[in-house]
């Protein structure tokens, strides 16, 4: 990958003013994956803090983001930057902020990297040179696809446990072992949720969050997210679930998902809705005449989605839709099984409880998530489309042909009757036989207050 001609100029800089300037964690490693860097990060050696921020200063706007960090986000017409010293790092109190940290432009390139979470992570490279400085074997782990941590500092920062499954989840890695092992002995109940929250969202959006939901698991941060951490070893009937326990099959829905992302209305919801579609097997799957049954996990799924939810997020805007996805994930294939005999007002009240389209998504990843192949279209999700659309509720719930006001207007006393004349109206709407607004005011016309 060719270098960001501001990384260059920037290093150019610093060494006419007597110093050594590195690209540095990720924006190495993904150079040498052959991926264009998200980031540019720099860490400059040989410079005291003062001097750097006016060399940068030369460059555009400069912004320092942490007074005892040493890191300086740079901001120019040909992109930002940010630059930062060396710097050590002591635990100073619990969470990821509960750091005393000291920059030192003096320190060794492997004593500064030492505080970096991964080996893929701590390679640093020389923009003007293309000499890449690898104290911790990280490029030899990144050819391997390990995550391996650094060093016993790893265990400081809770957070890392996470970012374990956000790296999984974007490059499909494994972890070393001892890094599994040293995950174990932390506590993420120091971390606050909405950092919880950013993580688990870099897992969704990556191409891999099957893979990272199990690796959580290797890493025992699944005990923090007790909801998901029960699915293993709930059983599953073969016939149906070959690919083994409810965890398995859960992480192969979530690989499966990522086909479909790019038609997400929503990732966020629709994803989490994929995670959480069975965990009401948790509680209820039991065995009876020789098999494995689970009849109303659908249902049953609603409570623990809940309290998963509060632990990742909590927002009411984002449990609602999971939670009616998570509940109706089995419609799809229940209502096409019945086929024609399934009543237009069925679909249409459907509609007003989930959104038609992206609960198709969630059930074609949880038909997808048995290592076997699905037929391309999926006939419950092309049927369930055609008869939404056909009824025009496939992109929206629909809506009541009256309103408060027509009621008013008529000489309805504001109040109770109002609501409930409008819900009767509604039902008879759903069932198709007020079939436009001139057929509902028609009928209203007939109704009377009691």
């Amino acid at each position: 990958m060719e270098l960001h001609p501001l990384a260059i100029q920037l290093c150019q800089a610093v060494r006419d003013a007597g110093g050594r300037g590195f690209l540095v964690g990720g924006s190495v490693r993904d150079r040498l994956l052959g991926r264009e860097a998200k980031d540019l990060d720099l860490e400059v050696y040989g410079l005291e803090a003062g001097a750097l921020e006016k060399l940068l200063g030369q460059f555009g706007k400069v912004h320092l983001v942490g007074q005892h960090f040493a890191v300086l986000h740079l901001s120019t017409e040909a992109g930002n930057a940010e630059v930062s010293l060396p710097r050590t790092e002591s635990k100073t109190g619990p969470g990821h902020k509960g750091f005393a940290v000291s920059a030192d432009p003096h320190m060794s390139v492997r004593d500064a990297s030492r505080r970096r979470d991964f080996t893929v992570n701590a390679m640093l490279e020389d923009p003007l040179t293309g000499e890449v400085l690898d104290p911790w074997n990280g490029r030899a782990d990144l050819e391997r696809g390990l995550l391996r941590h650094v060093s016993e500092a790893f265990a400081e920062d809770p957070l890392r446990v996470m970012r374990v499954g956000r790296f999984i989840a974007r490059y499909g890695w494994r972890v070393h072992r001892e890094t599994s092992a040293l995950c174990r002995t932390l506590n993420l109940e120091e971390l606050p949720r909405e950092r919880l929250e950013m993580e688990w969202r870099q897992i969704m959006a990556g191409d891999y969050p099957g893979r990272a939901l199990l690796a959580l698991e290797t890493c025992g941060a699944l005990r923090f997210f007790p909801e998901l951490e029960a699915l293993r070893g709930i059983p599953q009937d073969p016939r149906w679930h070959p690919e083994g326990d409810v965890l398995q099959h859960t992480a192969l829905c979530l690989n499966a998902a990522v086909k479909r992302r790019p038609e997400m209305k929503n990732v966020w919801v629709e994803m989490l809705a994929v995670m959480c579609h069975d965990l009401g097997k948790a509680t209820h799957t039991y065995f009876e005449r020789g098999r494995w049954r689970c009849p109303a996990h659908d249902v049953e799924g609603e409570r623990p989605t809940v309290e998963l939810l509060k632990r990742i997020n909590g927002v009411a805007d984002v449990v609602a839709p999971v939670v009616a996805l998570v509940r109706e994930h089995l419609r799809p294939s229940q209502l096409h099984l019945v086929g024609d005999k399934v009543k237009d007002g069925a679909i249409r009240r459907l509609a007003t409880r989930v959104d038609i389209p992206s609960l198709c998504r969630v059930s074609w990843s949880d038909a997808a998530g048995r290592e076997e192949p699905l037929s391309d279209p999926w006939p419950p999700e092309a049927w369930l489309l055609e008869r939404a659309a056909s009824l025009g509720v496939k992109e929206g719930s629909p809506k009541n042909y009256l309103r408060g006001s027509d009621l008013l207007s008529r000489g309805w006393p504001a109040g109770i009757q109002v609501g409930q004349c409008l819900k009767r109206a509604f039902e008879q709407q759903l069932d198709g036989i007020l079939q436009d607004r001139d057929a509902a005011l028609h009928w209203l016309d007939q109704q009377k207050p009691a």
